[in-house]
């Protein structure tokens, strides 16, 4: 198979009709990009991992019989390991003879009744366990961490740490869409086409209702609930994260700069639109490549998308397929 693969254009170039950053961004999460006859599916099994903090975060594991390594998936914000990009994605790459693990950020899928604390961006530590976890599954294979929109900033900010504490045989981490600065991301969403602002604030607030419903001596979220713009909300929601004066402040704890690639030791590569309509693309200006650091920059793909229809293929699985295999 490896011998075998066939090499990918390293621009995307979809066809003329499809290159609408809002035709991409939408298709990256409609389900009918997601295969009807999923093998990864039929061979996947819940885990909850509990972290040192006695939090626990959702996973689902889909062992293959005769894998090649292990890729850990983390969905974007107020996606979830059923993400139309997730289950694409883990299709593929299972297909190709891995192992996959689709694991949920807190809050996010069927996960709300596993913690009373609320999922908030900068909630590094218990993920980076999770990953680190469900690495040492992996028997001594490789492992690639892939995440998508806020869970590509996680990933970036997990390979960061590797360097001082390294997870166990991960070899590359990918990174597709990726906020750096959250507070102009979520400016973008507000202030660009109200598509992405009701997409986004009507998934937040379902999830607030839910965590309400489970912890109603703890939360009452009403009156935020009212709120027109993801800013409004996300500053209502401050005085619930205690310690972070300000949003700003809030912000600026998973905000990545240039500087902050600096300490790489595992491989990097960012896959990034300059039409995403959802990540200012200037924010990678001053973001300089190096040894580990490898940013893919093509003109159309929109948000997490990269998708051609005749025929259909994502762009950036081919791309990753090609490093790994």
């Amino acid at each position: 198979m490896n011998k075998n693969t066939k090499k990918i254009d390293k621009i995307f170039q979809p066809s003329f009709f499809f290159r609408s950053p809002h035709f991409q961004s939408i298709m990256a999460s409609s389900h009918l990009r997601t295969p009807r006859k999923n093998y990864m599916l039929d061979n996947s099994q819940e885990i909850i991992v509990t972290t040192s903090t006695g939090s626990k975060l959702l996973s689902f594991y889909s062992h293959h019989e005769t894998s090649e390594g292990l890729i850990i998936l983390l969905h974007g914000w107020e996606g979830s390991s059923s993400s139309a990009y997730i289950l694409a994605a883990g299709d593929y790459f299972y297909n190709l003879g891995f192992s996959i693990c689709r694991l949920n950020l807190r809050d996010h899928g069927d996960s709300h009744h596993l913690n009373e604390g609320l999922f908030h961006g900068a909630l590094l530590e218990e993920t980076f366990e999770a990953v680190n976890y469900l690495a040492r599954q992996s028997e001594n294979l490789p492992v690639y961490l892939i995440g998508f929109s806020l869970g590509g900033n996680f990933a970036l900010r997990i390979a960061m740490r590797h360097y001082r504490t390294p997870i166990a045989n991960l070899k590359h981490v990918f990174a597709i869409s990726p906020p750096l600065n959250p507070y102009k991301t979520t400016l973008a969403i507000d202030n660009g086409y109200f598509f992405y602002r009701k997409y986004f604030l009507k998934k937040w607030k379902r999830s607030l209702i839910k965590k309400q419903r489970l912890f109603p001596e703890k939360y009452d979220f009403n009156k935020m609930l009212k709120s027109k713009t993801c800013m409004g909300l996300t500053e209502d929601i401050m005085p619930y994260f205690p310690g972070l004066l300000s949003y700003r402040d809030y912000f600026n704890l998973y905000t990545l700069k240039n500087d902050s690639f600096q300490n790489l030791n595992v491989p990097v590569r960012i896959f990034i639109a300059e039409d995403d309509p959802v990540i200012p693309h200037e924010d990678y200006y001053k973001i300089k490549e190096n040894a580990f650091l490898k940013i893919s920059r093509q003109r159309f793909g929109g948000h997490c998308g990269f998708i051609d229809l005749f025929p259909l293929r994502c762009w950036y699985n081919q791309i990753i397929a090609e490093i790994i295999t």
